[in-house]
């Protein structure tokens, strides 16, 4: 199959600056400016073409993308001209797909816009929080050094009494060290599995033996546990917004499916690998 040809490749060496639009009205989609063989390209065009840019080419200059752009529709439209005989099927079908892929985005796009009520908000988070068990949070502190004998000698030290805040400030290497080997409060998945585990194997007040991560050796001691609590509707409303949205749009699609006049009959028995058969489109 023919590749298409990239007129963009080029688009960075394209230093020229546009020349200002003649019409004397503000400009908008059907503004016109250019025609090829007395076909129009509109700004419509040129805005649709930059949309469809790679990220990279939407950061050149305003000037540069301005001239890039209209030249390659410049070029499209003379080179389209010269094109005779039918349009190979690679083509139509295409244009068949995208016209069909567009108009369904259309459709969603409908649905994603729809005016969320806030009852429906407060049920979704009803739903995802109320009466639930979100699971422990755990306060710990902890000493880290580098071997095991280093870590059992730490051990022994504070099963004879040390303090263990003035042991994590005088040996741990790491950055919570000068804070007394405070962590804070966390949360199941937020730390290395094999520190978790030996957190959640802790009493309140609780000193563990040495764990290894790949961090090193740690002693770890667990200061408090507590219920973890729902986060306020607030902090979630733009999660909830997007997973309301993103249900009705299942919803319609399951919906317009179900009422569609749909007979794929014809598909039954069929060998899957046809599909491969790209010379089909030549």
């Amino acid at each position: 199959m023919q590749k298409p040809i990239r007129f963009l490749a080029t688009l960075t060496l394209s230093v020229g600056l546009a020349l200002p639009l003649s019409a004397q009205e503000e400009p908008g989609l059907d503004t016109v400016v250019a025609t090829v063989n007395g076909k129009d390209i509109t700004l419509g065009h040129m805005i649709v073409a930059r949309a469809g840019l790679p990220e990279q080419y939407q950061q050149l200059p305003d000037e540069v993308l301005f001239k890039g752009i209209l030249d390659q529709l410049v070029q499209q439209t003379a080179l389209a001209d010269t094109f005779e005989g039918d349009l190979p099927p690679r083509v139509t079908l295409s244009l068949d797909n995208e016209t069909r892929s567009l108009t369904a985005a259309e459709a969603i796009e409908n649905v994603m816009s729809t005016p969320i009520e806030e009852a429906d908000i407060q049920a979704a988070y009803d739903a995802e929080y109320a009466g639930r068990d979100l699971g422990d949070e755990y306060n710990a502190s902890h000493i880290l050094v580098e071997t095991e004998e280093e870590a059992q000698a730490i051990k022994a030290e504070l099963d004879e009494g040390a303090d263990f805040a003035e042991m994590a400030r005088e040996k741990s290497t790491g950055p919570s060290g000068p804070g007394g080997g405070s962590l804070g409060w966390f949360g199941k998945g937020m730390m290395v599995p094999t520190f978790e585990a030996a957190v959640v194997e802790l009493e309140p007040g609780a000193i563990s033996d040495p764990v290894q991560t790949q961090f090193g050796w740690h002693v770890i001691k667990l200061n408090e546990t507590r219920k973890t609590e729902a986060p306020a509707l607030d902090t979630v409303r733009d999660e909830l917004e997007l997973q309301i949205r993103q249900t009705r749009v299942q919803q319609e699609i399951d919906r317009v499916t179900a009422e569609a006049d749909v007979d794929r009959s014809a598909a039954d028995g069929m060998d899957p690998s046809v599909i491969k058969n790209i010379e089909w489109l030549e």
